[in-house]
């Protein structure tokens, strides 16, 4: 999987979903996961955007 979410980082701001919310949703735990690997270039920005540094895209 080369995008992941660190979900012991994550803080749960949504920044990723609402960058790429075909990539990303807030789980039941109210932290980001990813529901799919197709876009890697969306992902990196989010990766840019997110303010942990929760996401990796290798």
């Amino acid at each position: 999987m080369p995008i992941n979410v660190n979900q012991e980082t994550c803080i749960g701001c949504g920044a990723c979903a609402a960058v790429c919310p075909q990539t990303f949703q807030l789980n039941e735990e109210g932290k980001s996961q990813v529901v799919n690997q197709d876009d890697v270039e969306c992902a990196k920005r989010a990766a840019e955007g997110c303010p942990v540094q929760a996401i990796s895209v290798d």
